[in-house]
């Protein structure tokens, strides 16, 4: 699994970072309708998340991925021979639905319904892995970009989905997924999601998240500027988030699980707020963009650990879909947002305006965090 998201991710959210200039050179099509096509992918993950979450909840993760990596497949195929700005947005859109069946939601899913509460450990080694896709597979995009072009790229990537990662996934997975776990003795019917405050509280954190992380990716350079920082200068310290966000998975599987996920959350809030206030207050960018990478990092666990401990796996896949589709959708607006409310407050006011969205997972984890103690004391034997 953990080779199957580095590639996963490698030939498709990471790839534009390599490939765009080549396709915008070679077929004259605006910038923004290149880059604009991870938006029309991320947007398809999204609409497709509930969907993907209730058949993984039905079948498992074994079909359901084997699906996600045949779609970026046949994508990155459709992408290899667009002479179209239309066909190249549909081949992301093809692309869009393998990965909202291939990436994290999804591989977080497919864990639960294997190791049910015991996913912790694994959902954590994955992201692990997942944090190589940039360092394993921008390499190879730019060597294959150079040897034998942007088309050529997309479809070595698609027969190294065929090849490998498709097999991978086939004979790896179970055939079979473990049965549901019963409902425990005792336990009062569970809540519909959309009733439950903490579902809200997990889904709103993960949007605002989501969207702020996106502007920022994309438009780092122009916010850095804000700060006093060149191009060189800012693409230097954008490669610091990297590895913060590796580091930060170290230190969280070096704690062995010891402690509720919920802690994870609280941390990777706090240090994303700090990341961005650092910024906007005087704070070097260097330590500011760790702070901020490292949070992200934990996010990325902490998004399908909490609910697992929260809610338990009987209903963790169709949870998970339901708590990917905003989060999707808000990474696929990002961009589009990002430009327009640059263009219109500027640089300096729009940090000031993502240093604000950076405090509200921070202000909803708190009482989250409260909320889950005190549960857990009304639960707890009474000596």
């Amino acid at each position: 699994m953990g080779v199957v998201q580095i590639f996963t991710w490698g030939s498709t959210f990471y790839l534009l970072s390599v490939i765009a200039p080549e396709i915008v050179d070679e077929t004259g099509w605006r910038p923004a309708a290149v880059t604009g096509g991870m938006s029309v992918g991320l947007l398809a993950s999204g609409l497709a998340a509930r969907r993907i979450g209730s058949m993984i909840q039905a079948k498992g993760g074994r079909p359901v991925m084997a699906t996600g990596i045949s779609l970026i497949a046949a994508g990155l195929v459709l992408m290899a021979l667009s002479h179209h700005v239309a066909l190249y947005l549909a081949a992301w859109l093809v692309t869009g639905l393998g990965m909202g069946a291939s990436l994290y939601d999804a591989a977080f899913s497919a864990l639960g319904r294997i190791y049910g509460r015991e996913a912790r450990g694994a959902i954590t080694a994955l992201t692990l892995w997942g944090g190589f896709a940039s360092t394993v597979c921008w390499p190879i995009s730019a060597w294959a970009v150079e040897t034998i072009g942007w088309r050529g790229t997309c479809l070595f990537y698609a027969a190294v989905h065929v090849g490998f990662i498709l097999p991978l996934c086939w004979f790896a997975l179970p055939r079979v997924p473990p049965a549901l776990a019963p409902p425990e003795p005792g336990a009062p019917a569970p809540r519909p999601p959309l009733s439950d405050p903490r579902v809200w509280a997990i889904a709103v954190t993960g949007t605002v998240m989501g969207m702020t992380a996106g502007i920022w990716l994309v438009h780092i350079v122009p916010l850095l500027g804000a700060r006093g920082y060149d191009l060189a200068a800012a693409v230097a310290l954008g490669t610091l988030i990297g590895p913060a966000q590796v580091a930060a998975r170290v230190v969280e599987m070096a704690g062995r699980g010891r402690h509720h996920p919920i802690w994870t959350q609280l941390s990777a809030t706090l240090l994303f707020a700090v990341g961005f206030a650092g910024l906007k207050f005087g704070m070097p960018a260097a330590p500011a963009i760790i702070a901020y990478g490292a949070g992200n990092g934990l996010w990325s666990i902490a998004r399908g650990a909490v609910p697992l401990a929260v809610f338990g796996p009987r209903d963790y896949p169709r949870l998970m879909g339901l708590l990917a589709t905003p989060m999707l959708l808000a990474s696929a607006a990002a961009p589009a947002a990002g430009s327009v409310m640059i263009a219109r407050l500027g640089a300096e006011t729009s940090l000031s305006v993502l240093c604000g969205m950076a405090m509200i997972p921070l202000a909803i984890t708190v009482p989250l965090w409260l909320r889950l103690r005190r549960d857990a004391l009304d639960t707890s034997p009474v000596t």
